[in-house]
């Protein structure tokens, strides 16, 4: 090996023990800070938050590494894939510990334990979260894509429980037994430890980027359009969407009191703008719920819908005033396309399809 050669993976080596390093210290300040809610221990929940001013350094100070790096060697392919997925992480790490230092605060601010179903569902998210977060690190730092495959897949357990978190809390909330102050701190470790999982999986695609060179595939999109009857304006949106983006979203309809088949003019319309009408036809709500949950946008066509359904905590609803087609469906449709336009294009950019 040329002295070149030795001073390359040297510096190869410096940059992934500092990685090492700085993710054991964040995945240990995520698990003290968990463990000082369930506790009610300020002493660690204080000393979480100062132990996050040296991580804070050393992040820095392996951003530095990385420049040195580039100027040094002038990498290119892996070597360059390496390093700029370095600075993601890198990133990536320090926000992790920024929400440690929420919990850890949340847990000094409460100084007490958790009621029994909290203490059980941090535990429960926080299990997933630091789990998904260990096996990120080991597959970057073992450079292996077919672990972060895996461990990416893992991580949206996560947003499920979430949901399931989320709800219990809303109930601990309506049984008056805990003030406003604490159901707040505890949605607030709810929210932090989803995000851990959520830069976890950040780390597994740096990994399968910096192994493979395959970039992040585009987010898709679930978007659900709901009204009374989902006859009309709920299927000309999904009819449009369906042809005119199908690689950017997953598109549906319900209606809380559907009618039993499309209306007329709607389906001739559709049928003669060349849409057809496959998979086309009024759902109830009710049955509808996988959608409903997995929502990224809820579009409504029948004002407020907040005494029909329950909008999940990461979900957007939207409320589109739109012509009656059964008036004038041209001019519903034109207002369906211009609408859906700007709502893809705002989630995908100008690129969606």
């Amino acid at each position: 090996m040329s002295h070149y050669q030795e001073r390359l993976e040297q510096d190869l080596r410096e940059i992934r023990n500092e990685i090492e390093d700085v993710g054991r210290k964040v995945a240990k300040a995520v698990h003290d800070a968990v463990h000082a809610l369930l506790t009610g221990n300020r002493e660690l929940a204080y000393a979480t938050v100062l132990g996050d001013h040296p991580v804070n350094r050393q992040t820095r100070r392996l951003d530095r590494r990385c420049h040195a790096f580039v100027v040094r060697h002038l990498p290119s392919a892996g070597h360059l894939r390496f390093v700029s997925s370095v600075l993601r992480l890198s990133i990536a790490l320090e926000r992790i510990g920024d929400y440690a230092v929420t919990i850890a605060r949340e847990a000094a601010r409460l100084g007490a334990r958790p009621p029994a179903a909290v203490a059980r569902d941090v535990e429960l998210l926080a299990s997933q979260a630091e789990g998904v977060l260990e096996q990120a690190l080991a597959a970057f730092l073992a450079s292996n894509a077919e672990l972060a495959r895996g461990t990416a897949s893992l991580s949206d357990q996560a947003d499920v429980t979430f949901e399931k978190v989320w709800n219990d809390l809303l109930a601990e909330g309506r049984n008056g037994a805990h003030p406003l102050v604490a159901l707040f701190a505890y949605l607030e470790v709810f929210e932090r430890l989803s995000r851990v999982a959520d830069q976890a999986k950040n780390i597994c695609e740096e990994t399968i980027f910096t192994v493979t060179g395959e970039s992040k595939a585009p987010k898709v999109y679930r978007v659900l359009f709901v009204d009374e009857t989902d006859d009309g304006p709920t299927q000309l949106a999904v009819a449009f969407a369906r042809k005119a983006f199908p690689k950017s979203g997953r598109y549906a309809s319900a209606g809380f009191a559907p009618a039993e088949e499309l209306d007329g003019r709607c389906a001739r319309f559709l049928e003669e703008r060349g849409y057809g009408l496959a998979g086309l036809a009024p759902k109830r709500l009710e049955a509808a719920a996988e959608e409903l949950a997995a929502s990224h946008v809820i579009v409504s066509f029948a004002g407020d819908v907040a005494g029909h359904l329950e909008v999940p905590y990461e979900t957007v609803l939207l409320t589109w005033e739109v012509p009656d087609p059964r008036r004038d469906v041209e001019a519903a449709h034109q207002e369906i396309r211009h609408r859906l336009r700007e709502l893809m294009e705002t989630l995908r950019g100008e690129e969606a399809d």
